[in-house]
């Protein structure tokens, strides 16, 4: 678990104000980028330069000192539908190619994970 924000290093959150898929823990293949990413957010401004391979997703930004695994919701649903309601369920369900889907519950705090 991230100690500075209570997250579980295990999840992944979906994310509608992220611009970037980022992670910390979860990739493979991890080795360094052709360009680099200036990574903004509300403690400033970091340097990425590496990336590495989610299983079952893609190549991601890898970012060892990040708080959270960072998926951008507009980045998945431009390779996957993503659909949701707050009445029904109350959580993301990615519907991948081959049936299955991946569903994003909310926390406590309301991080969709």
């Amino acid at each position: 678990m991230n100690d500075k924000a209570g997250i579980p290093d295990s999840w992944i959150l979906l994310d509608s104000q992220s611009t970037v898929d980022i992670n910390k823990k979860l990739l493979k293949n991890i080795r360094d980028a052709k360009k680099v990413l200036s990574l903004h957010c509300n403690a400033g401004i970091a340097t990425v330069n590496k990336i590495g391979d989610l299983p079952g997703y893609g190549t991601v930004w890898f970012y060892e000192d990040g708080i959270a695994n960072i998926l951008s919701l507009n980045n998945v649903k431009k390779k996957y539908r993503v659909t949701y309601d707050s009445t029904a369920y109350d959580c993301f369900e990615v519907h991948k190619a081959d049936g299955t889907k991946r569903v994003f519950q909310p926390s406590k705090k309301g991080l969709f994970y």
